[in-house]
């Protein structure tokens, strides 16, 4: 297999999801739409949230920026690929392609990091409510939502420079219709050393580590509701976390089945079906799963509609 030397390679080639000239209208349409109502929906629940004095609590405070990192997720893939499909281009240059894998992990490391600390406030409403507005103060939902920025960006800034540490390649197209990092580090020609300890990194800080604090933080939850009396006031007590953990399996779900499914059957096509399951999928859906299992959030929309009319 031919070998391309950093500096002669200035682009990359993504994956389209097919060649076939009638199907391209529809993909366009399909990918605009998708992500048209992924960037309203998100905003609709931040315009929600910060039009009603009621939601103003830690929990809504971290879904609005929920919301935000989504759009910035969606945004980080789903504009280029609309644009190929119209242009009939699958090339991005190298500095392009780093660009938007950089801010493809930032945004998902938001996302991460974001349902951690919601979680986490769930766990200290249900478990210690008499001390819930001491310990989630707006100073430490700040210092909460820094941290997941913090730690996106280092995810981000890590995982860039170990892309900037390959200088050879061997060949320049990439498995999937993004920057994918682990399609990019995928076609390097160097020691898989360095792409499988950053590999195994990033799968125990940002894949075990998290679904373990939240099913830790669940298992409390539910042995704090057992504790509970009454079915109907642990089902209140709940209900606050049901639309948390629908987004929480959705995320990981897609996640997990992506990047653990079996070699044996894996193909490049079902590897981007799966990746555009948690890029642009989850990140639209959020949205409809918030507005209807949770009430406060239902009722705050139909408000805002009814206002704007």
């Amino acid at each position: 297999m031919e070998r391309h030397n950093l500096t002669t390679v200035s682009e990359f080639y993504l994956m389209s999801f097919s060649e076939d000239p009638d199907l391209q209208p529809v993909l366009f349409g399909l990918f605009l739409s998708m992500y048209l109502v992924t960037v309203l929906g998100n905003l609709l629940i931040i315009l929600a949230v910060s039009s009603d004095s009621h939601l103003h609590t830690p929990m809504y405070f971290f879904l609005s920026n929920l919301s935000l990192a989504d759009i910035g997720f969606a945004s980080s893939t789903v504009p280029k690929l609309v644009v190929d499909i119209l242009t009939h281009s699958r090339v991005i240059s190298y500095v392009g392609c780093l660009t938007q894998m950089s801010l493809f992990i930032f945004f998902g490391g938001m996302d991460d990091v974001l349902l951690i600390v919601m979680a986490y406030d769930r766990f200290v409403a249900i478990c210690h409510p008499l001390h819930y507005s001491v310990i989630m103060n707006p100073h430490r939902c700040i210092l909460l939502l820094l941290l997941s920025v913090f730690v996106s960006v280092v995810d981000s800034q890590m995982q860039n420079l170990t892309a900037l540490q390959v200088t050879c390649f061997k060949e320049v197209e990439i498995a999937s219709f993004f920057c994918d990092p682990h399609q990019l580090l995928d076609l390097s020609c160097s020691d898989a050393l360095i792409k499988n300890i950053v590999s195994y990194m990033v799968g125990v800080l940002f894949g075990f580590f998290p679904l373990s604090v939240i099913i830790f933080s669940y298992c409390k939850i539910v042995s704090a509701l057992l504790k509970i009396p009454t079915p109907g006031g642990r089902y209140k007590a709940f209900s606050t976390c049901g639309s948390h953990l629908s987004v929480v399996c959705l995320f990981y779900g897609t996640i997990l089945g992506t990047y653990l499914g079996s070699s044996a059957s894996y193909s490049p096509r079902k590897g981007m079906v799966a990746s555009l399951m948690y890029t642009v999928v989850t990140p639209m859906l959020n949205p409809f799963i918030y507005s209807l299992r949770n009430r406060d959030i239902s009722s705050s929309v139909k408000r805002l509609h009814f206002w704007k009319i």
